[in-house]
């Protein structure tokens, strides 16, 4: 079959090819294109050109090559046929719009092309081989072999090695087509939506500038620019299905992430609560009895044991008193003759009022240190007179009672933001605690407290001389006051302090100040058995003296960034109780006057 490169006509035929092309196109159809003649034959129209339009004809000629050339000033194109040439003005490269054009012309933007660019124009070189039909059949049928050959390879060449050709720059928008048959269609597509643009609606290429006359031509020009896209993906990879998979696939990775973030948040946040307690694993007793059952299970206690002792624990949490098993008396007492005794480089030694020391036991091990060292300060305030007379109980009560008695202190409205953080629940969980649950806690049971925050090293090596100064203050006020010469050891009326870090709390009972003038603290630790403190009673003054060593802490041994200290000064008066800021309280904010952020240390004196 044969198609007219013209209509698009199918025909089976050589000769009735022949006879469509000189009777449907070259007779009738034939128009000068440098002026307004038309109607006439080729062989009129030849002799036309050659007499009237020498001058373009021969500045075409001049700038072509190969009896092929493009005029500069009129965009004339000139195509070879066989023995004969002619030049046909190329619709697709006029640039004027002031001169009306005549059949087979269309008007374009002034403007509209800023290069001319070689076209291929199906209908001249039909009318080329309608005119070479008077030579021999056997002449031509070779002839039109070898250029459909050659046609066909060089067409073939271009589609499958698009990045080894010449590029093709598009004269009316900013497509670069890989070859000339792209190009061909899409300025056609060009010239289509120009013409027909002023007939009806028009329709604008999103990605060009180009104006179409209809929504068919407009998707055709389109898919050129996706086929563009996709053959020059060597040049430009951002095509626009590339782009778009690329941001969906950006879209899908960030999703993943997300999960992943959420997936590990998750597992992170059930961990803290497995750390602090606040999971489901159960509380005091359970972990006591799991311990109890473990012993049992390794053979390390007999079953008569872990019942007597099951009965024991049932009784002590019935009553809410301290079984008393973890608690060690009479150690500030020993401390007070061993520096009577010893530590001669020691010049002056503040001690608190006598204390109690309590340890974990198996049921709070891990997690019960802020409850204990409650516990040691409560000992010390049952002594001391303007406390016992205000605190009702004189007995100290049991970890599991002192959750109970922080969760009062939350019903009452005081530190309302701890009660969030855990739940309003304490008990039956293995939650740590800190200085804001002690001075709620304190509070609660009418005692004025108040919460000092070293929120950052006020010294060399990260070290906190501030908060050593002000532990010396603390004890040392009201012990020298209105005395000439202080003795070297003295034991205060002051309760212990309570000092938090991350992770751990301990119970400050004295400082020492060296003749050089440095300061050590003296701690009771929660986490230190009850075999070791009691070695502060023996009567072996290396024992003692080892003891003691291990309870000094100097500056270069508190080196955590944070500390909190909890102070008691005396007990509420009713008004106070009612106008108690401890509701507004929250760790690290300076709120009210109960809590104070001490950051800044002065030779003058401490900077509140």
């Amino acid at each position: 079959m044969l198609t007219c490169d013209i209509c698009g006509e199918e025909l089976a035929l050589e000769e009735d090819m022949k006879t469509h092309l000189l009777l449907s196109h070259v007779e009738n159809d034939m128009s000068c294109p440098l002026c307004s003649l038309s109607g006439v034959s080729y062989d009129e129209l030849s002799f036309h050109v050659s007499t009237a339009h020498t001058d373009e004809q021969d500045h075409g000629r001049g700038r072509g090559s190969k009896g092929t050339g493009v005029d500069g000033g009129h965009n004339v194109v000139t195509v070879a046929t066989g023995q004969r040439s002619r030049t046909v003005e190329d619709a697709s490269l006029r640039t004027s719009t002031s001169t009306p054009v005549s059949q087979g012309t269309i008007t374009l933007p002034s403007g509209a092309f800023e290069r001319p660019v070689l076209a291929i124009v199906g209908a001249t070189s039909s009318v080329a081989t309608a005119k070479d039909s008077s030579r021999p059949a056997k002449t031509r049928s070779v002839e039109d072999s070898i250029g459909a050959a050659e046609q066909t390879k060089a067409k073939q060449k271009c589609l499958s090695s698009p990045h080894k050709e010449k590029q093709f720059p598009c004269p009316i928008c900013t497509l670069v087509c890989t070859n000339a048959f792209i190009l061909q269609d899409h300025v056609e597509l060009h010239l289509q939506g120009v013409s027909t643009v002023e007939d009806g609606k028009s329709f604008e290429c999103p990605l060009c500038a180009v104006v179409c006359g209809d929504s068919s031509s407009l998707q055709e020009h389109v898919e050129l620019h996706l086929d563009y896209g996709t053959a020059t993906s060597a040049v430009s990879p951002g095509s626009d299905v590339r782009l778009a998979r690329l941001l969906q696939d950006e879209e899908d990775e960030k999703e993943r992430r997300k999960e992943q973030e959420a997936k590990r948040e998750a597992e992170e946040f059930k961990k803290l609560q497995r750390q602090f307690g606040v999971d489901s694993s159960g509380g005091y007793r359970r972990q006591m009895e799991r311990t109890m059952e473990r012993e049992v299970s390794q053979g390390l206690m007999v079953p008569a044991d872990f019942h007597n002792r099951k009965a024991e624990i049932m009784e002590s949490l019935a009553s809410g008193v301290d079984d008393g098993r973890t608690r060690t008396q009479g150690v500030l007492g020993a401390l007070y003759e061993y520096y009577q005794r010893e530590a001669r480089d020691c010049v002056h030694v503040w001690l608190s009022a006598d204390t109690d020391h309590f340890c974990s036991s198996d049921g709070d091990k891990g997690w019960g240190c802020g409850y204990r060292n409650f516990q040691m300060l409560l000992s010390s305030l049952h002594r001391m007179e303007p406390y016992k007379n205000g605190i009702s109980e004189g007995s100290v009560p049991s970890v599991p009672q002192v959750q109970a008695l922080i969760e009062g202190a939350w019903r009452e409205g005081l530190d309302p933001q701890g009660a969030i953080q855990f739940n309003q629940r304490l008990q039956g969980t293995r939650a740590w605690i800190g200085a804001t649950e002690i001075y709620a806690l304190c509070t609660f049971l009418g005692v004025r407290a108040r919460i000092l925050d070293f929120h950052q090293p006020t010294g060399p090596g990260d070290t906190h001389p501030c908060l050593f100064d002000w532990v010396k203050k603390y004890f040392s006020e009201t012990a020298t006051k209105g005395a000439r010469l202080p003795p070297r050891v003295v034991q205060t009326k002051q309760p212990p302090l309570y000092l938090q870090h991350q992770g751990h709390s301990r119970s400050i009972v004295g400082v020492e100040q060296k003749k050089n003038g440095s300061l050590c603290l003296l701690l009771l630790d929660p986490g230190c058995s009850p075999g070791e403190v009691r070695k502060l009673l023996s009567q072996d003054r290396v024992i003692v003296t080892t003891a003691v060593r291990r309870m000094r802490k100097f500056p270069g041994n508190l080196k955590h960034r944070q500390y909190q200290l909890v102070a008691l000064e005396g007990m509420l008066s009713p008004e106070e109780k009612q106008v108690s800021p401890a509701s507004k309280l929250r760790t690290g904010i300076l709120l009210s006057g109960p809590f104070e952020v001490i950051c800044d240390y002065k030779s003058g004196g401490l900077k509140p």
